[in-house]
C-alpha cells in the first residue's frame, strides 16, 4: 500500500516548537510573492469604518454613501455602533479571545479530542487540525484550526466543542448570537444600498443555512519571509464576521496587485466582508475581497472568523431585481455545494484568490 503520510500534516504549533527552518511543505515558491513583499504596504487610508446606528435608524444618506464606498473599494469595513449597545461588548470579545487562546495552549493530547480526523487519518472540515491536503506537492499553511458549525442550532456538533476552558462553549453561544444580529442589521444596510427590500438577502437564509466558527493559530515562524499562516483566498459566504487579534497584525488585503496591512489595533475589532456569495447575489457590484494572513517570527496570531453562507442545497444567483437589458446577468446559477467544493479545491491548490470568476456567464 502506497505511504499517503504526506496527507496528515504534523501540527503546526508542535512543529513551531522543535524545528528552526520551516519544512519544505510550507515554503512559497519562487514565483508565489517571494523576496519580501510578503511585508506588504500600508492602508493608504484608515479601515473604513460605519456606523451601523445611522443606517438603521435614519437611513444617513452620508454613511449609506460610505459604506457603498467601502464595499466598492475594499469590500471590507469596521461597524460601529455610536448610539445604542446593539453592537459587541469589548468584554465578550475579550472573553472568546481568551477561550480560544486558552484552547490552543492546551497539551496537544486534549486538543485531540476534538480533532478533524475520523480515525486517526480521514479528513472532516469540523474540528481541531489542519485544512486538508490534496496533493503531495500543496504548500501548506503554518497555521492549525478549530473548524465548528455554529448553525443550524440542531446540528451542532459538540463533540468537536471543547470542554476546556470551561467558559469556551458558553462564550463561543452568546457571541455568535451578537454576530447573528450585526449580520442582520448589515445584510439589510446592504439591501436599502442596492434598492431592494430590506430583508431581501436577511431572506436568503433558511432554516438549514450554515454558520461556521473557525479559530485559527498562527504560531511564531523562524522564517516569515517564505511562509503565509493562511494562502489567499476569498470567503465563499455571503458575509464573515472576523474577530482580530488586538495585539499582532497579519491580516492583509489585496487591491490593484499590491497586498495591504491590516494593522492591529489596541483592543479587540471586528472586522466586516462580503464573500463570493454575496459577489454572486449583487452581480459582481460588490466583490469579494482576497486576503491571506502573513506570519511573524516572534509573536502567535489568533483570530475568530463567522462565515455566514446559504443552505448548501440552495441555488445561488443574482438578484433578479439587480438585472436589466443594460445589466444582464454575469454570474450563473448554481447551488451553493457546488460552489463551496470549487472553492475548497481551489484554495488546496493555491488557486482559491478569484473562484467567482469560474462561474462568470
Amino acid at each position: 500500500m502506497a505511504d499517503e503520510s504526506w496527507r496528515l500534516p504534523n501540527s503546526v504549533q508542535q512543529l513551531a516548537a522543535t524545528v528552526q527552518e520551516p519544512p519544505s511543505r510550507y515554503l512559497l515558491r519562487e514565483h508565489e510573492d517571494l523576496g519580501g513583499h510578503l511585508a506588504g504596504a500600508e492602508l493608504p487610508e484608515l479601515i473604513p469604518t460605519i456606523d451601523l446606528d445611522l443606517l438603521s435608524a435614519s437611513n444617513d444618506a452620508e454613511e449609506a454613501t460610505k459604506l457603498r464606498s467601502a464595499l466598492q473599494s475594499w469590500g471590507f469595513f469596521k461597524p460601529v455602533y455610536q448610539v445604542s449597545n446593539h453592537g459587541m461588548e469589548t468584554s465578550l470579545m475579550d472573553s472568546v479571545m481568551t477561550a480560544s487562546r486558552e484552547f490552543f495552549h492546551l497539551p496537544h493530547e486534549e486538543k485531540k479530542k476534538c480533532s478533524n480526523l475520523i480515525g486517526g487519518k480521514h479528513f472532516q472540515v469540523e474540528g481541531y487540525g489542519n485544512d486538508q491536503v490534496k496533493t503531495q506537492d500543496q504548500i501548506l499553511d503554518w497555521s492549525d484550526r478549530l473548524h465548528l458549525r455554529i448553525e443550524p442550532e440542531g446540528g451542532r456538533n459538540l463533540a468537536h466543542w471543547p470542554t476546556h476552558p470551561k467558559s469556551f462553549r458558553d462564550d463561543l453561544h452568546e457571541y455568535a448570537l451578537r454576530c447573528k444580529r450585526i449580520k442582520g442589521e448589515i445584510l439589510r444596510a446592504i439591501a436599502k444600498l442596492l434598492e431592494l427590500d430590506e430583508d431581501c438577502f436577511v431572506n436568503q437564509f433558511n432554516s438549514n443555512a450554515r454558520t461556521y466558527a473557525r479559530f485559527n493559530y498562527v504560531p511564531p515562524c523562524p522564517r516569515p519571509d517564505l511562509v503565509l499562516g493562511v494562502k489567499p483566498h476569498a470567503d465563499f459566504s455571503v458575509l464573515t464576521v472576523l474577530l482580530m487579534d488586538k495585539d499582532v497584525a497579519g491580516l492583509q488585503y489585496l487591491r490593484d496587485g499590491i497586498w495591504y496591512n491590516v494593522p492591529a489595533v489596541c483592543k479587540h475589532t471586528l472586522l466586516i466582508n462580503i464573500g463570493f456569495a454575496m459577489e454572486i447575489m449583487t452581480n459582481g457590484i460588490f466583490t469579494g475581497p482576497v486576503h491571506r494572513v502573513v506570519t511573524n517570527a516572534d509573536k502567535e496570531r489568533i483570530s475568530v472568523a463567522m462565515f455566514y453562507g446559504v443552505d448548501p442545497d440552495q441555488e445561488i444567483g443574482p438578484i433578479a431585481h439587480l438585472l436589466s437589458d443594460e445589466q444582464p446577468a454575469r454570474y450563473r446559477k448554481m447551488k451553493a455545494k457546488d460552489l463551496l467544493v470549487t472553492q475548497l479545491e481551489h484554495f488546496s491548490q493555491g488557486r482559491g484568490a478569484r473562484i467567482a470568476d469560474a462561474f462568470k456567464i
